[in-house]
Formats: C-alpha cells, structure tokens, sequence
C-alpha cells in the first residue's frame, strides 16, 4: 500500500481530476442546454442543438455520479458536511438535472409548438442552474462555510440558503457559467453549419468576453477584499483524521499564499488565460476542434487556480476555524484510499477509451437535413 500522506494528496488530485473532467465533458452538454432556446429559432434548429449531445449527455453524467462518489469515499467529513450544509443548494441542482433525462427523451415525441418549447426550456434550466450553483458553492468556500464540529465530530450547519448568495459568490457563480457556455458554445460551433453556426459563434465571443471580465474580477476580489484562512500549528500529514486537532487563523493575502511557496503554480491562471484567449480566436477563425481543445485547458487552469488558492483547505469553516476541513484531516482511512486508488487506475481509462471512441463513431455535423432524414429517430 502507498503511504497515507501519499493518498491524501493523490486524492485531492483526483477529486480535482474528476471535478474538471466533469467540467469539460458533461459541461459543454450543460452550455448547449444554455444556449439551445437563444441560438435555435425554430423547431428545426432546436432540433440540431439538441442532436449534438443527445448521443452523450448521459454518458458524461457519469463524471458528475463518480465526482459526488469519489467526494463520499475519499471525503467523507467533507461529503456530510457540505451536503448538509448546502442542503436546499443541492436540491435545487437536483431538480434543475431532472429536466434533462425526460426533456431529451420526450421533448420531440409529441409534434406539439407548446410542448417542445416548455421542454426547450426544461433543458434550458437543466443547463443553466447547476454551473451557476456549482459556482456559488465555490465562492462561498473562499469566504468560510458557518459550520463546526460537537466533540463526537457530528457538524451543526448555522447558515442559511440566502446567506449563500452573496456578492462575491454570486460573481463566482457568474464565473462558472461563463465557463461553462462559452465551452458549450464552441462545441456548437464545431458540431453545426449556418444559422446556429453564427449565433454559436456571436455567444462565444459574448461568453468568452464575459469569462475574462468575471474571472479576473474575481481574482482581484480575492486578492484585495477577502482573509484567507492558514494553519498555525504543526501539520501532521501521516496523522489520522481529526479536524479538530490544529489551530487556524484568517489572515489578509493567504489564499495567494501558495502562489508564493509553490511558483509552479502560477501557471494555472496563466493555462486559464491562454485558453481563454486561445480558444477564442481560433473559434473566430473557423478552427473550432483546436479551440474545443484550448477551452477544456481553460477550464482545467481555472478549477486549478481555485483549487490552488484553497490548498490544503477543502471547506474552510467561518464559525470555528479550527473545524476546517482541509486535505490532511477530512479524508478516510488509508486501506480505503489504497482500494479506491486501484479501482480508478483500472476503470478510468476504460471510461476514457470508451468516450473517446464513442465521440469519433458519432462526429460531424448536424444538419437539418439529417433532423428531416431522421424525423422519427432523432432527438
């Protein structure tokens, strides 16, 4: 078996690997649902948006249920902790997912203008709801989660749903939506011609514009306006866990503290700089697999730049900052890290082959003629 420090590590790495897999994969799904009643004007056109990930939304749900997983087998404090916490945040994102499965399945059984529209804008919600909830969940990590801990570890949660829909959570959840449309958009680009082509491509610009603005807004936030939180006793990375078992400080500047003590760092809010900026222009100049590809890197260094801003803290507590959360102490025992790590070896790239195969036997464009050609098959 691999030391427990180890595991701790490799499993904040791989929580963080499925979190940005889920991002990019069932992300742009998300960003299309977003975009389908703005960028189809008519049932046609609804039609071969929905047809560009009807193939696969479903598959790439798989990231989300083995995120929530991982967070439950490697996490457990933090996985009842935040659930309990976020408890009405959660359902919300809940019932918005709800709309997907019967809004793909139903939306075009019935040859109905009202039915089709109120399910255009099931997925619409199915679409829009969770990256900005995501996003919300994630600026209030930066602020501090009002929870803490009885002696027997049981967490008492004393905030409230609205408490969590602050401004600079909010601006976060901006963030996160940004993120996630403007990758929608560009697969919309690269998966469709004509008409829904150029409006994609109008809401690239518009999305990507909106993502620089709100994330570097967000990072000057961070860095002028917000305390941090650092540990201020001996971290004993091999210990087991107990939350409870250090002292923690807010202090002004220590989430770019990291930035500072691991240089290497800086190169995630560069990657999600790059990308950004990257994926825009080749977008604008027709090149839209490349520009899939460099706004996946984007999201990739903007869920990095959080995650390396928090290190070591994964729910900061703003109650009773020694009840935070963090990397060494909310995590489970070593033999259940050890198996779990086996299992993701061995079922990971299964699930990445059978994707990547699946997305090549399905690639091409959707056309309205295919829609007319496949009237009763089609989404």
């Amino acid at each position: 078996m691999l030391d427990y420090p180890s595991l701790k590590i490799i499993w904040w790495l791989l929580v963080g690997v499925l979190l940005i897999g889920f991002a990019i994969m069932d992300g742009h799904d998300m960003g299309v649902g977003t975009l389908l009643p703005f960028v189809g004007r008519d049932d046609v056109e609804r039609r071969i948006v929905i047809n560009t990930v009807g193939p696969h939304w479903d598959g790439n749900q798989v990231w989300f249920i083995t995120g929530g997983g991982a967070i439950f087998a490697a996490w457990p404090l933090v996985y009842a902790t935040a659930f309990s916490g976020f408890y009405w945040a959660m359902l919300a994102v809940l019932w918005a997912l709800f709309f997907r499965p019967v809004g793909f399945d139903y939306r075009s059984k019935i040859d109905n203008p009202t039915w089709r529209n109120t399910w255009d804008w099931g997925l619409f919600i199915g679409g829009a709801v969770p990256p900005l909830i995501f996003g919300v969940a994630f600026g209030n990590l930066f602020l501090g989660v009002p929870f803490q801990f009885a002696d027997n570890l049981m967490s008492t949660y004393t905030g409230t749903f609205w408490a969590l829909l602050n401004p600079f959570a909010l601006l976060c959840g901006v963030v996160s939506t940004a993120m996630i449309t403007f990758h929608g958009a560009i697969y919309l680009m690269h998966r469709t011609d004509g008409a829904v082509y150029a409006r994609s491509r109008t809401a690239m610009m518009l999305f990507g514009g909106l993502l620089l603005l709100s994330f570097s807004v967000a990072g000057l936030w961070l860095w002028q306006g917000i305390d941090g939180y650092t540990i201020t006793s001996a971290v004993t990375p091999e210990s087991l866990p107990n939350p409870l078992d250090k002292t923690v400080v807010r202090q002004a500047g220590a989430w770019l503290a990291n930035y500072e003590r691991y240089p290497a760092t800086m190169a995630l809010p560069a990657i999600a700089y790059a990308g950004i900026l990257i994926a825009m222009l080749l977008a604008a100049q027709g090149t839209t697999l490349a520009a899939f590809v460099a706004s996946s890197f984007a999201i990739l260094g903007i869920i990095g730049t959080a995650g390396a801003s928090l290190f070591p803290f994964i729910m900061p507590s703003s109650s009773d900052p020694r009840a935070s959360l963090t990397v060494w102490d909310s995590v489970s025992s070593q033999l259940t890290l050890n198996i779990m790590l086996w299992a993701t070896v061995i079922f990971m790239p299964i699930i990445i082959a059978y994707t990547s195969w699946a997305y090549k036997v399905m690639a091409g464009k959707v056309t309205a003629a295919y829609i007319r050609e496949n009237e009763h098959a089609a989404y």
